[in-house]
């Protein structure tokens, strides 16, 4: 699904916005997808991938929280890659990938759900409505769309 030269449509954009909205609040759980039960930022975009397209096309293995300063992988990203569609200019809708740290892996991930604000599951707290400010900005290094839906 993830091929390149695909483009997202407006109508997946708005379902996937409409996806995480449904999500907001729901409590921050490390390794969880059920909303309104507990999610963290990976579990987001499963639950939204299940929500739109229905089974997810992979299980993520075990992690823990540290696991990306751990292996030094880019586990996050290549397995957005394998599944979602690369773009150079983010939209609302988007997946937006984050390196927390300088030459760190991406570890987070959220969706753009406009120029200045992203939805994403925050640790400690739930899934929120962020500003997206510098913080977020000087962390930004990959967006990808969803495909078309079915």
């Amino acid at each position: 699904m993830g091929r390149p030269g695909i483009v997202s449509d407006p109508v997946t954009r708005a379902a996937v916005l409409a996806s995480a909205e449904s999500w907001l609040h729901t409590p921050y759980r490390h390794q969880s997808s059920v909303k309104h039960i507990g999610t963290d930022c990976l579990g987001l975009i499963r639950g939204i991938w299940r929500e739109l397209y229905g089974a997810e096309p992979e299980i993520p293995p075990a992690y823990t929280p540290d696991w990306a300063e751990a292996t030094g992988e880019e586990t996050l990203r290549d397995a957005a890659a394998r599944w979602l569609i690369p773009v150079t200019r983010s939209q609302p809708g988007d997946a937006l990938l984050f390196r927390m740290a300088p030459n760190a892996p991406c570890k987070h991930i959220g969706i753009l759900e406009a120029p200045d604000r992203i939805l994403h599951a925050y640790w400690g707290k739930s899934v929120v409505r962020s500003h997206f400010a510098p913080f977020w900005h000087r962390r930004h290094v990959a967006s990808f769309a969803f495909p078309p839906l079915p």
